[in-house]
């Protein structure tokens, strides 16, 4: 019971009456009356059967006030009850006290007679103004429009969600109140913060149904009500990503970059506030915790361990079999044909598990057997009978029920009994029903390929399924609007006992067949976004159809294309484990060198360079380049792609000089024939950058630009472009780098959109180009959009993230913003050494960057410190001459000289100056810095001829270079320190 109270000065007291179905109809009901200062009582109907309804009726005239009762199909059928019960008890409770019920019906059912007598107002199909005042004018108050609503009014019933996918509502549930009750209550007892619960109990227990029943009963609470299926990860993360589509959120097209988009909407409540997510079969916590949103609204798990509780992660609730009345209740709403001592036996034979209950009532639905002598059967059949072990938890003779079950199936219906061994060969949460009905009949054995064809027979297979196994259909609209049986669920455990039940023949067999249309439904375009659904359903199918183990090359096409699929969406964890997968099957099948294998060992290397895992990376790369070079030519195209993978190992852990190394044998450029663009071309441009030979990268990425434009490659034209303009940025040339970059940054985003990580770069670069520009304005809101961005599409762990980041941590410090920039700074150079470790020139050098923070703090021992250890460091990474070592020392130089030791700083300030003119040339802004910092150092050291000198030498080459109101030249007018960041490049 729930009283709740109406505003001040309240006018009556109303109790409704409703079964839990409809709860929404019942708060609603309640809230209008509120609205108007009435105080209302929920008393949910559900009368032991051992009660007469006459009595059950007559108690609800124990509270004060008039009785409302919400009548719907369920409120009749509960217990449940005949028509003739009903009749008599409205007759003769009704017919006494008719001035204190009165009614509102939603049933679809006709009233038994006798319920003429409440008067029911009929509230289906009706909008809420007009059943709000049908309802009011029912109860005799005036139906005047002065309700109030704001976001904590329960929705009106007939108006759902505005974003639900959950699964259709179980007209048969039974019970379960008392854990629907409790799960109420855990999930609203905290507000501003997600709520978390899980439901967890054996399998068959019907966690799933409580949590469906949940969505429906309490839907109305939330604008977004989300089902998850969770017990595979790829399939839970293509779920719960495709509600960013729902949410409208503007995202692009990668999954986690979709993912992360969800999650931050569902945390800030934009645009909905509030939201249930449900996880179902979440029995592997560690492949789904990371898609747990946070924020104001309720998560709800279903799960067979107590990992999630034993963690902290949320709340549990003990899911335990019926109680014997939900039992009772159950089976004979289910079979009405048996009795309620019938029904409590059967409920006893099969411990009252509701799965178990669930098929045998409804085989007795369909089978004339005595409900005994088939209970009777139940029980004498032992464990071993079909050869199953099962757990303690579940009744001995739960695989006879269903053996009897699937004998009747083959002997009265085949066709459907066939199509179920065939689902038994496919994901239980993702049966492809569609995709098996649309394959091509020669990749269907005769009798299901007719199957298929035959739309009626089709679907009265799929009925029969639907009513006597534990197979859920899903249905979705045709084109022409009608329902259609798109995929299927089957329950775990039932699942199991299907493929225990197959023989060895028969199971090979069938996984053939399903191995044959999941091959068949191969689009053979992994990289084409728009294949990328497809590819979805078929790669959650990979591991229970056998397709791992197949010798057909078809199949094992198949699984490569699912590989390349998880690489193109980057989701590299899950590339790595379906590579690792593959690999423990094929080594045992395949020679090393299979073309087959040669690709899965080259993706292998590949994904455990996207999850960060260089070294195993590396090793993998490195013995396949070893095999591969004493067995084929130095110019095979297997041996340079693992030379190319290996490379990318390489620049990726920072040994730059290693990898060059692989890219300029003969095998790559036979001087012998002319030079032609590739992308070996590309990466050694990139190279050359990262060894800081930057007028060197350019000339080459400039060279490998105009044979793509020339080819009329528009996307890897696009892509050269962006990396010739960060390279003229990088030399200095700002007045031709920031027109090239706007130009092709507009490209991009017509081209790739701009979430594309391409895109993302550039918009980078062109913010950098602003900010050396001076429009300090728009670079740094442009490099906070591209940061949000990032943090979206990669997360905060990604390498292109932490580069973005790592740049405008530098813009923050540089204009003020102190505590956000140390911050920042902090987590950049512990994600870099996190990631590469502290070795690798990304760590050094964004380790360095926080010195700068520091000195801004006045912590200047700390950040000489640092700034010795960049410097040490970098050299010993990239050596004394590179560009990133030099900056380093620029920045050591200032922190000598702060710190007193002008002659250290003088000393250093020369060398690198020498070093800088060499490498870089005279008038690049590196060198034109330290000839500043040295005409500083000098004058510390009273040498002001000479400081004098080197400073109007600076002043006057970057006014020539760059003009007297350009930052750089007003910066040595002014005898600002110069100082270096360091900027990570894109590899």
């Amino acid at each position: 019971m729930a009283d709740r109270a109406g505003g001040a000065g309240s006018h009556g007291h109303h109790v409704i009456s409703y079964a839990g179905f409809n709860r929404p109809w019942a708060t609603w009901i309640a809230y209008q009356l509120e609205q108007l200062g009435h105080r209302t009582t929920l008393l949910r109907w559900d009368p032991p059967v051992s009660v007469s309804l006459a009595d059950a009726l007559r108690g609800l005239l124990d509270a004060s006030g008039r009785i409302l009762l919400v009548l719907d199909d369920w409120y009749f059928n509960l217990g449940p009850r005949s028509d003739e019960e009903w009749t008599a008890a409205l007759r003769e409770v009704v017919s006494e006290h008719g001035d204190r019920f009165t009614a509102v019906s939603v049933a679809t059912r006709a009233i038994p007679p006798g319920g003429e007598r409440l008067q029911p107002v009929d509230l289906r199909d009706l909008d809420s103004g007009e059943a709000r005042r049908r309802i009011l004018v029912r109860l005799g108050l005036p139906a005047t429009d002065t309700s109030r609503v704001n976001d904590s009014a329960p929705r009106f019933p007939n108006d759902p969600p505005s974003v639900v996918n959950t699964p259709r509502r179980n007209l048969r549930f039974t019970g379960r109140d008392w854990a629907l009750d409790e799960l109420h209550s855990l999930l609203n007892r905290s507000e501003g913060g997600a709520s978390r619960v899980a439901l967890r109990g054996i399998s068959g227990v019907g966690k799933s149904q409580i949590a469906i029943e949940y969505a429906h009963r309490f839907g109305n609470d939330y604008d977004v009500v989300w089902w998850v299926n969770a017990g595979y990860r790829a399939t839970a993360r293509e779920q719960f990503a495709d509600l960013a589509r729902r949410l409208q959120l503007s995202v692009g097209t990668e999954l986690g970059e979709r993912i992360r988009a969800v999650r931050e909407a569902l945390r800030t409540g934009s645009p909905h506030r509030r939201w249930l997510v449900i996880f179902d079969s979440a029995d592997d916590m560690s492949q789904v915790e990371d898609l747990l949103p946070e924020g104001n609204g309720h998560v709800l798990v279903t799960t067979l361990t107590q990992d999630w509780a034993t963690a902290g992660r949320l709340s549990e609730i003990p899911i335990l079999p019926f109680a014997r009345d939900e039992s009772v209740a159950y089976v004979r709403r289910r079979a009405p044909r048996l009795d309620e001592e019938e029904a409590d036996q059967l409920a006893e034979a099969v411990q009252d598990l509701p799965l178990l209950l669930a098929q045998t009532a409804a085989w007795l639905d369909a089978n004339r057997m005595p409900a005994l002598e088939y209970i009777d059967l139940i029980r004498r059949s032992g464990a071993n009978q079909i050869g199953i072990r099962i757990s303690d938890d579940y009744p001995m003779g739960f695989q006879t029920s269903w053996s009897i079950t699937l004998n009747t199936l083959e002997a009265n219906y085949p066709e459907a009994s066939e199509l179920l061994r065939l689902f038994a060969l496919f994901s239980p949460d993702a049966i492809p029903v569609r995709l098996i009905q649309n394959a091509h009949p020669s990749d269907l054995p005769d009798h299901l390929a007719s199957l298929a064809l035959d739309p009626i027979r089709w679907y009265t297979a799929l009925q029969r399924l639907s009513e006597s196994t534990a197979v859920q259909l899903a249905y979705e609209s045709s084109s022409e609007g009608d329902p259609l049986v798109g995929g299927a669920t089957m329950h775990r455990l039932y699942h199991s006992f299907l493929t225990s039940m197959l023989p060895e023949e028969r199971r090979e067999a069938m996984s053939s067949v399903a191995c044959e249309v999941l091959a068949g439904a191969d689009p053979r375009d992994p990289g084409n976004a728009a294949e990328w659904p497809k590819y979805a359903v078929l790669l959650a199918q990979l591991e229970t159809s056998g397709a791992l183990d197949s010798t057909k090359p078809v199949v094992r096409r198949l699984v490569l294309n699912c590989v390349e699929y998880l690489r193109a969406r980057g989701e590299g964890r899950d590339g790595l484990a379906l590579c690792e997968q593959t690999l423990a099957r094929w080594r045992s099948r395949l020679d090393p060198d299979d073309p087959d294998m040669l690709k899965l060992t080259h993706q292998h290397a590949n994904m455990l360079r996207r999850v960060g895992r260089l070294r195993e990376a590396e090793a993998v790369g490195r013995a396949m380049v070893e095999r591969l070079a004493q067995l084929r030519a130095a110019d095979d195209p297997e041996l340079l792609r693992a030379k190319n993978g290996l490379g990318g190992t390489l620049t990726a852990l920072g040994r730059y000089q290693e990898a060059y190394g692989i890219y300029v044998g003969p095998e790559w450029n036979d001087s012998t024939r002319p030079w032609r663009e590739s992308q070996e071309q590309s990466n050694i441009a990139v190279l050359l950058a990262l060894l800081g030979r930057y007028q060197d990268s350019a000339d080459l990425h400039r060279r490998i630009l105009e044979a793509r434009e020339k080819a009329a490659d528009t996307h890897k034209s696009v892509i050269s472009g962006l990396y010739y303009a960060w390279m003229l940025r990088l030399l200095g040339h700002y007045a031709e780098a920031k027109p090239r970059q706007e130009h092709n940054l507009t490209m991009l985003q017509r081209a790739m959109g701009e979430w594309h990580p391409t895109t993302l770069l550039a918009e980078h670069n062109y913010a950098l180009c602003l900010r050396r520009g001076g429009d300090l304005g728009l670079a740094g809101k442009s490099m906070r959009s591209v940061v949000d961005r990032s943090l979206l599409k990669r997360g905060p762990r990604h390498l292109d993230t932490l580069h973005t980041q790592a740049d405008y941590a530098t813009f923050l410090r540089e204009h003020g913003e102190l505590e956000m920039a140390r911050k920042l700074a902090d987590e950049v150079a512990n994600g870099y050494h996190d990631l590469l470790g502290p070795e690798h020139p990304f760590s050094i050098g964004t380790t360095g960057n926080t010195g700068l923070v520091l000195w801004k703090y006045g912590e200047r021992e700390e950040a000489l410190r640092i700034a010795e250890t960049a410097w040490s460091g970098m050299a010993a990474a990239v050596g004394a001459k590179h560009p990133w070592t030099l900056g380093c020392a620029l920045n050591l130089s200032g922190a000598r000289n702060y710190a007193g030791d002008v002659e250290g700083a003088a000393l250093l300030s020369a060398e690198a100056l020498e070093r800088a003119a060499a490498a870089l040339g005279e008038d690049h802004p590196m060198a034109l810095s330290l000839k500043a910092a040295l005409s500083a150092d000098l004058r510390s050291l009273r040498r002001r001829d000479e400081a004098a000198r080197l400073e109007q030498e600076a002043l006057h080459t970057l006014t020539a270079k760059y003009g007297s109101n350009h930052p750089h030249t007003k910066a040595v007018g002014r005898q600002d320190r110069p100082y270096w960041d360091f900027e990570p490049l894109p590899t």
